[in-house]
């Protein structure tokens, strides 16, 4: 017996490199399924991971992308698998990763009657995979089909899907079309196509004569730079810049750097902020940083961006400048054109901001709280965190103890959902940075919502996995304080709304003794003194943990500049009798004045 068209696929993927897909089974897919099990019975090193739903799959996929460089393949069934892959998949898009999405469809026969599980699903994945989406109907498709989502996906940074009628999956394969007018006969290649892209010698000499004549440059880095650690720095040290990270972009350079100002944004820091206001020209390394409130005023700076896609240049800020190219061959051929800063003024009020911001934020970590203060369970952790960790975070106010609290150091990786900003990934994104580096140690920041919504099934797989890997250590932290923070803090400074408990309130669950409950293990903490010794912990476990810390929701993420409008919303939600009024007091002057005088208690 041959080949089926599910055995032809399958072998394809593994021929582009794909050792790993994310999946739930389901009947649409019962062809592709059997021929998984062929392959793992015929020894070929191809792994199916089973989530415990496909929004995680998805989310999965797009972890691996992000902490392998790989490309992420994802697989589910007809009609409601395919429609629960979307929000990880649109997670992959939003954040340019390049992702596989493989779906099963009804028969060919019966499309188009409003057969059960019948949905439409090119134009269903046509905007999230809009680099790239087909059904095949023929056997002779699926090679081309494959060959072109995986190349368009590795290639454009994007999500690609390939669709395939359950029946179709059981056919004879066709392995090479017949040679004649209106077939398509693509091929793999071999290697990477060279994405070392950089600008004309013009162009950078007009970049370097922009960048030469600021006397106050800022620098913001991105996703894009990820790559590009020791030519940021230099660039850096040569204009006597500062530089900002975009949330994507937070391992891109170390923090212990001073002239580092940390996260840019409403979860960004004060030093980020001066610096964006202050300067007079800005470089913009490999980020698509959305909110033009915390870049220079249009006017105040001369820009220049530099990124890998075109479509991404001059859509944040009016820039005078754009560089089309790899963001290290770019900074590689720019730095012997420029000039190393004589004033260092500009520098040293800079790392003068930093300096002073790292005190600030000690101060704030270590003030009190009912019971536990959020912002110290991250300031805990960060000089903890071992050597070459991933660390994933969720969205949420998760997010801002994660921005602003831990310092990256080199040959660390982290991400969380930056264009989505979706809920839910950081889990699954644990287990695809671990099953792809099952010997570094993966710690997930996890708020309770986030837990609640995906986190719970994903410490089920968890459990299933853990045994294989070489390094047992998966740690999950989740901040038990019973509310959707972050809404909860929009609703108040952005709206002026005082907290609604029914929609914000979340059910109370032991994360800990869940932990235990299937084989994991499980750290409850509910005093500050405790915080430290839970994380040492954790950290030298035999097995997976669960960190949970109870900790106060009314410690407020102060942002790095409060206008009039954002405070204005503030009073009123109080005036209004928020029902946290009091606390809310309390916690918003101790943080107020640990910004005014750290470390001096007032």
């Amino acid at each position: 017996m041959g080949d089926s068209v599910s055995d032809f696929l399958l072998k394809r993927l593994h021929a582009w490199g794909v050792r790993r897909i994310f999946g739930y089974p389901g009947d649409g897919i019962n062809g592709i399924m059997g021929a998984l099990g062929r392959i793992q019975k015929s020894g070929m090193d191809l792994e199916f991971v089973q989530s415990r739903h496909e929004e995680l799959s998805a989310f999965m996929a797009c972890g691996h992308a992000k902490f392998t460089g790989e490309v992420g393949v994802c697989l589910a069934t007809s009609g409601p698998g395919a429609i629960h892959l979307l929000n990880g998949l649109y997670d992959a898009k939003l954040d340019h990763q390049p992702v596989v999405a493989i779906v099963g469809q009804q028969a060919r026969a019966a499309l188009g009657g409003d057969y059960q599980q019948e949905v439409d699903l090119v134009s269903l994945f046509k905007d999230v995979a809009h680099e790239f989406v087909h059904m095949a109907v023929t056997p002779e498709q699926v090679r081309h089909l494959v060959d072109r989502a995986m190349r368009i996906a590795r290639d454009q940074r994007a999500v690609t899907c390939i669709i395939l009628p359950n029946d179709l999956q059981e056919l004879d394969a066709v392995e090479a079309p017949p040679r004649k007018h209106g077939t398509v006969h693509s091929g793999i290649g071999i290697g990477r196509p060279a994405m070392r892209i950089a600008p004309a010698q013009d162009e950078l000499q007009r970049a370097a004569d922009i960048l030469n004549a600021g006397s106050k440059v800022a620098m913001l880095v991105g996703a894009g730079a990820l790559h590009t650690t020791d030519e940021v720095i230099e660039v850096a040290q040569r204009l006597g810049a500062g530089v900002a990270k975009a949330l994507l972009g937070k391992a891109a350079l170390p923090d212990d750097l001073p002239f580092v100002t940390g996260s840019i944004g409403l979860l960004g820091t004060k030093p980020s902020w001066d610096l964006m206001t202050e300067c007079d020209t800005l470089l913009m390394v490999g980020s698509s940083f959305p909110y033009s409130e915390f870049l220079p005023e249009e006017g105040q700076a001369r820009g220049i961006q530099i990124d890998i896609d075109p479509r991404r240049l001059n859509l944040r800020y009016p820039m005078e400048m754009d560089l089309v190219g790899d963001s290290r061959e770019t900074l590689r051929a720019l730095l012997p054109l420029l000039e190393p800063k004589k004033d260092q003024d500009w520098r040293q009020r800079v790392e003068d901001n930093v300096a002073r911001w790292w005190s600030v934020l000690e101060a704030r970590a270590m003030s009190d709280a009912d019971p536990v203060n959020p912002q110290r369970v991250f300031w805990e952790l960060s000089p903890r965190l071992p050597d070459d960790c991933i660390i994933t975070c969720d969205s949420g106010s998760a997010a801002n103890w994660y921005a602003r609290d831990l310092k990256m150091r080199r040959g660390m990786m982290a991400s969380l959902s930056g264009g989505l900003a979706t809920m839910g990934p950081a889990v699954p994104y644990a287990i695809a940075a671990k099953l792809a580096h099952p010997g570094r140690d993966v710690i997930a920041l996890v708020g309770d919502g986030a837990m609640q919504m995906n986190g719970l099934n994903g410490l089920i797989t968890i459990a299933r996995l853990w045994r294989q890997w070489e390094n047992p250590r998966l740690t999950v932290l989740v901040l038990n304080n019973g509310d959707l923070n972050q809404v909860t803090w929009e609703q108040r400074a952005l709206q002026g709304d005082p907290k609604f408990e029914a929609s914000q309130v979340l059910p109370d669950f032991a994360y800990a003794e869940y932990a235990r409950l299937i084989g994991l293990n499980g750290i409850r903490v509910d005093r500050p003194g405790d915080v430290g010794g839970a994380w040492d912990e954790a950290l030298r476990a035999d097995m997976p943990t669960v960190v949970e810390v109870m900790t106060d929701p009314n410690v407020p993420p102060i942002p790095p500049h409060i206008t009039g409008s954002q405070a204005k919303a503030y009073l009123s939600a109080l005036w209004q009798r928020d029902p946290d009024a009091l606390s809310m007091i309390k916690n918003s002057a101790r943080q107020w004045w640990d910004g005014i005088a750290p470390g001096k208690r007032g």
